[in-house]
């Protein structure tokens, strides 16, 4: 079942580093403003673009396995469509180092997310991760 506890969302959001896949750099919309947040909020936000060389002045990388392995990350924040999540997870998988799969509002696929979590990888779905950080934190 994905985490709904707040204690243990609080918990997650004491994470110092997320990957943002589907980073946008378009001011205005929820995939740039929700990681912005997250950045003006302390984050080490790391995006996940591949039609982008850089977001928010850092480097903005083609996917997750490409994520430099002296990243240390903490949470991978999901702001791609539904029927994607099923390869994110795939690479989330082989990745081997993710802590935490945060869906963003309105992206869930529960057979992709169990397979992550009958992994180890605690999961968040259907939720806003600057919705919760604003609750919670």
């Amino acid at each position: 079942m994905p985490v709904r506890d707040r204690d243990e969302i609080r918990e997650i959001l004491d994470a110092d580093t997320v990957v943002v896949i589907g980073c946008s750099t378009t001011p205005g919309k929820a995939a740039h403003d929700v990681p912005k947040y997250l950045a003006d909020n302390g984050y080490d936000v790391v995006p996940v673009n591949p039609y982008a060389d850089e977001v928010f002045g850092r480097e903005a990388y083609d996917g997750l396995l490409d994520v430099p392995e002296d990243i240390d990350v903490e949470i991978v924040d999901i702001f791609r469509p539904s029927d994607e999540l099923d390869g994110i997870v795939d690479d989330v998988l082989e990745h081997g180092r993710v802590d935490v799969l945060w869906t963003q509002t309105g992206i869930a696929d529960r057979e992709a997310t169990d397979r992550a979590e009958k992994a180890g990888v605690r999961v968040v779905e259907d939720r806003c991760i600057k919705v919760e950080h604003r609750r919670l934190t």
